[in-house]
């Protein structure tokens, strides 16, 4: 199996023991259905995994009771739950489906699995599930559509899982009703939290989606909802912290803010993402998104770029993203948001906060939701602490003594390229028209901050250098 990727292989072992041990893999075969179908989707749209172990994580919870697991779920108000039933990479079976139907039949049960034909379906169904997993992926067009169609003669929801356009075009004829777009790269089990809100537009018609893979907490149930998805599918944290629960399910319920929806539907093919910061003045501004800014930043911190909220109320009918730049103070032990900004987002002057101090990763979300942060990137250890963050970018920005940001200086750009090499690179410091070209060039970012070296004095913007910045981005991601 050398040369194969990781599914690949998971679908080359299970044609195997299929041809082994027939669709029933190892369990007692089944002759009809013996629990009711229950109805996969109901509101709040949480679905909980089962699962003992996973190719990218190893053992999760080898010797858990897989019944006590689902009852967790059930007793926290989850109502629709997936169980993996491949055995090889994930310790599943269709006996532990089957335990968790017969013991809950009033939940809906989807059967995640690598299936691969018609008799596949059939046995889903005779086994208690309500609805399946169809990974558009490893399915040609025709298996894909006959599979489907299986699924829904037999009553069972067709959860269709996609992770690329490729994908999404292989499954367009048929329309699914659930799309499934998972995070996670099954070429090499990475996670890109932001993959989905990218691909999400792709589906073009009526459906509802289900945001796959990498919920660490309520935190990214309210990111993947705000992106405009209706379910969330929970594996590994849930597993693990079955207490946790509650807390997904209750990111539901709280107010959802679709700034990272808004700068991901402004990608465009190969060019980077532009913000431009450090705005003070009116005029400023529309130059900046005449010019192509994807968002603007307004620094609400202590300097001499501070924005006012009479400039922010002055701009809210500019249609553009507005980010808030803060370094917050601490008060008793703990951060404190500035009252300019708590207004700004109560007013919805701001789409985002912009965190640029010493905020811990788990102070972020309670402080400003959306949000992102940035760390000043002095060495590796700058580097690797990106990760802590649960925010789905961090932006990185050069390190200086003198300042939080807008000192002109530039990351080392082996730093830089650290940065990139684990993933899209938003990426500030020292960052203007005479060198824009090589950072696009040589960094690939998805994202670029700009703010002194657009300037003619401090807070006020050369509009000459603006144009030359974004002619010379365009122009070199191009090359």
């Amino acid at each position: 199996m050398a040369g194969m990727t990781i599914v690949e292989k998971i679908v080359a072992r299970r044609r195997d023991r299929v041809a082994r041990e027939g669709h029933w893999l190892g369990t007692r075969a089944r002759e009809a259905r013996d629990v009711p179908v229950a109805s996969f989707g109901a509101l709040p749209f949480l679905v909980c995994e089962v699962k003992r172990r996973s190719p990218s994580k190893g053992d999760i919870a080898p010797d858990v009771d897989v019944m006590e697991q689902a009852q967790v779920y059930a007793r926290a108000g989850v109502r629709n739950i997936s169980v993996l039933t491949e055995e090889d990479n994930f310790g599943g079976s269709l006996e532990d489906l089957r335990r968790i139907k017969r013991e809950l039949p009033g939940v809906a049960v989807l059967r995640k699995d690598f299936l691969l034909d018609e008799e596949d379906i059939e046995v889903s169904w005779r086994a208690g599930a309500d609805a399946v997993l169809l990974i558009a992926s490893i399915l040609d067009e025709e298996t894909l559509a006959n599979l489907h169609h299986a699924a829904s003669a037999r009553g069972l929801a067709a959860l269709v899982e996609v992770h690329d356009v490729e994908d999404v075009a292989r499954c367009r004829p048929i329309a699914p009703k659930l799309v499934g777009i998972n995070c996670r790269d099954l070429a090499t089990f990475k996670v890109d939290l932001a993959h989905p809100l990218v691909l999400r537009p792709s589906v073009d018609w009526e459906a509802r989606t289900v945001f796959e893979s990498g919920i660490r907490g309520d935190e990214d149930v309210r990111f993947a909802l705000s992106g405009g998805f209706d379910g969330v599918l929970v594996g590994e944290t849930a597993m693990k912290s079955p207490t946790a629960v509650p807390a997904l399910l209750a990111g539901f319920s709280q107010k959802q803010n679709d700034f990272w929806r808004r700068l991901y539907a402004r990608r465009r093919n190969g060019q980077p993402l532009a913000k431009v910061c450090g705005i003070t003045r009116h005029q400023d501004a529309e130059a900046a998104i005449s010019l192509g800014a994807d968002a603007l930043g307004f620094v609400m911190a202590p300097s001499n770029r501070r924005a006012s909220l009479q400039l922010l109320k002055e701009l809210s009918d500019l249609d553009c993203l507005k980010v808030a730049v803060v370094v917050t103070e601490r008060e008793n032990g703990k951060p404190r948001l500035d009252h300019d900004v708590r207004r700004a987002l109560e007013d919805r002057l701001v789409d985002a906060v912009q965190f640029h101090g010493e905020e811990a990763a788990d102070e972020c979300a309670a402080l400003a939701f959306p949000y992102y942060k940035a760390v000043r990137v002095k060495g590796m250890q700058d580097v690797e602490s990106m990760g802590q963050y649960r925010c789905p970018r961090v932006l990185a920005d050069a390190w200086s003594a003198e300042a939080a940001g807008g000192t002109g200086k530039r990351i080392p750009h082996e730093l830089a390229r650290a940065v990139g090499e684990r993933g899209p690179l938003w990426i500030a410091g020292g960052i203007g028209p005479e060198n824009v070209g090589e950072v696009v060039r040589t960094l690939h970012p998805e994202l670029l901050d700009a703010s002194s070296r657009l300037e003619a004095a401090s807070g006020v913007k050369d509009h000459e250098k603006l144009k030359v910045f974004f002619e010379e981005m365009q122009r070199n991601a191009e090359v």
